[in-house]
């Protein structure tokens, strides 16, 4: 899962982004409310993690404009001081998922990450199955026909990114963003997601997959049955 976190305060933006990444997840980061603008019309996230008291705009606002350049596709949880109901109401109201209240713990905003997750991808289930294809979420292990297979973390994180967006075309652009972050845009090739692919590929035709992993020349990758 790939995350935005906009939080102004540096030592709880850094503690929030050190525990995200240690818990697996991709985790970009905005200080303000120009930074996040800026990181909102340049990439595409899964969740975003926003304090709605930002010092030089309203979070509200940042809201209302995920909801129009990302809509139906990016969830968000709202970070709010303890007297600040009116505000979370209004989050909301806007089209916010969930909110927690400051201080929280890190394994209490893991666990909303996570039920957040289901609600989004699996509709609220710790299962994903696709044919002989079946992820355990909670264990993060994929079963090929009943059996255990042996995926490296971004294998898995590829392989849920692939089922999750079936039949959809995706580029290499938006495979290496989505799994190594949003400055990898910035890199000379792509080739890197190809070995990943290969490897992915090989792995679950030796557990006796079908081949749902197809490439469209010079396009990009589709996960689909046809």
């Amino acid at each position: 899962m790939k995350i935005l976190l906009i939080e102004d305060e540096p030592e709880l933006l850094i503690s929030i982004s050190d525990f995200l990444k240690i818990e697996g997840y991709i985790c970009e980061k905005a200080h303000n409310y120009i930074n996040a603008e800026d990181k909102l019309a340049s990439y595409q996230y899964d969740l975003i993690i926003l304090d709605i008291t930002l010092p030089d705009g309203n979070g509200l606002d940042l809201i209302q404009q995920i909801k129009k350049v990302q809509p139906g596709e990016t969830r968000i949880i709202i970070l709010s001081a303890k007297n600040s109901l009116d505000d979370k109401l209004s989050g909301l109201d806007l089209g916010a998922d969930d909110y927690l209240t400051k201080p929280f713990y890190m394994a209490e905003l893991n666990s909303r990450i996570h039920a957040i997750s289901r609600r989004k991808n699996f509709n609220g289930k710790n299962e994903l199955q696709f044919n002989e294809i079946v992820f355990d979420l909670r264990e993060k292990q994929v079963y090929i026909h009943n059996k255990p297979i042996v995926l490296t973390k971004k294998e898995y994180d590829f392989l849920s990114y692939l089922i999750t967006n079936k039949n959809r075309l995706l580029t290499k652009e938006n495979i290496a963003e989505h799994l190594w972050g949003d400055y990898i845009d910035m890199a000379d090739n792509f080739d890197f997601v190809y070995t990943h692919m290969k490897n992915l590929r090989k792995k679950l035709e030796v557990a006796g997959c079908e081949n749902y992993l197809k490439t469209v020349y010079g396009m990009g990758y589709k996960f689909s049955e046809l």
